[in-house]
């Protein structure tokens, strides 16, 4: 298995942080932990987006998994600059990709409380990032730090999103996840947070009806897992009808974190083509037997994979702004003028 040190991270970002008249300044790209508390501009921000993620995740225990959704969808674009957040009929909301993405209003909410607290402080994409940070920990996975500093971008496009598709080979997975500067344990790792995960049927028929054109099941499923997601997910389904399935077949509608996810990868019982993939990457099988064996194994490194991926293509400095309404630029802002 590849090994790293979370300590690295901190260790070269803290050394490289200069302090100029009771603020801080950050190199281009870095970021920092309680980057508003040493700046004194929003210093209870991490307990106001916890207590608003609490207030949501209490009533829907799915928001976990759509923040998870969210921020990765934000991430693998164009970088964590809150450009998933934009409105616009050719943003990245609109993407095919990105169809059924959730967790907008709850982030809507926060910057709402954040600018009636601290005007014009604090992004939308640390808002993101942390209240990913807190409803993954409210479902049982570690309460990792999230470096924060970040600022939101000026532009979204349809066009930019290259999301891959849940049926990929893992060798395509992984050069995806190599593009943006992440590896065979990031990509294991993050895959995991599928067990807190659900799909539609569409994105499974393949699997088990027509598999590479065979017209047969994927031979790669359990067969009796493939007669069980058939009764839920049946061929000739009628009209806009597309039920979900969880990815974590044990936890299910509780949505906990746990490391079930790589068992059924192990079992030939993973859901998602993607997820079943991690059997034929060779590394990528013997790190996801290591996270089935290891929960704490799992956790250590969902912490820092996720740490990494909060990290990608970072604004900082005086690249980009600090919106003051996640959905639009301060320059379209209709509530500005």
């Amino acid at each position: 298995m590849i090994q790293r040190s979370a300590f690295f991270v901190a260790v070269s970002l803290c050394a490289s942080i200069s302090v100029v008249s009771g603020a801080i300044t950050l190199p281009p790209g870095a970021t920092v932990l309680h980057f508003y508390k040493l700046n004194n501009t929003c210093k209870y921000v991490e307990e106001f987006v916890k207590h608003q993620v609490k207030l949501v995740w209490e009533e829907d225990k799915s928001i976990t998994a759509a923040l998870l959704r969210l921020l990765y969808s934000d991430c693998f674009v164009t970088g964590c600059d809150a450009s998933i957040l934009l409105d616009g009929k050719d943003s990245e909301k609109m993407a095919p990709q990105n169809l059924g993405l959730r967790g907008f209003v709850l982030i809507d909410k926060i910057k709402t409380v954040l600018e009636s607290r601290c005007p014009g402080v604090v992004s939308c994409s640390d808002i993101l990032n942390l209240a990913t940070r807190d409803a993954v920990a409210m479902a049982g996975a570690p309460a990792y730090p999230v470096f924060t500093g970040r600022r939101d971008g000026f532009k979204s496009s349809a066009k930019s999103v290259d999301l891959p598709s849940p049926d990929i080979t893992v060798q395509k997975a992984l050069a995806h996840f190599k593009s943006k500067g992440l590896d065979e344990l990031d990509l294991v790792t993050l895959l995991g947070a599928h067990t807190v995960g659900s799909t539609h049927c569409h994105y499974i028929q393949n699997r088990l009806y027509n598999f590479n054109g065979t017209g047969n099941a994927d031979p790669n499923m359990k067969k009796s897992l493939v007669s069980q997601l058939r009764k839920q997910c049946p061929s000739n389904q009628t009209g806009h009808s597309d039920p979900t399935v969880f990815l974590n077949q044990e936890s299910g509608k509780s949505y906990n974190f746990t490391n079930y996810y790589f068992s059924q990868v192990l079992e030939k019982e993973a859901i998602l083509q993607v997820d079943q993939q991690l059997l034929f990457g060779g590394e990528t099988k013997d790190i996801a037997l290591e996270f089935a064996q290891g929960f704490e194994d799992f956790r250590r490194s969902f912490a820092l994979s996720m740490s990494r991926m909060g990290n990608l293509g970072v604004l900082t400095g005086k690249n980009g702004e600090i919106r003051r309404n996640c959905s639009y630029t301060n320059k379209d802002n209709p509530y500005l003028k």
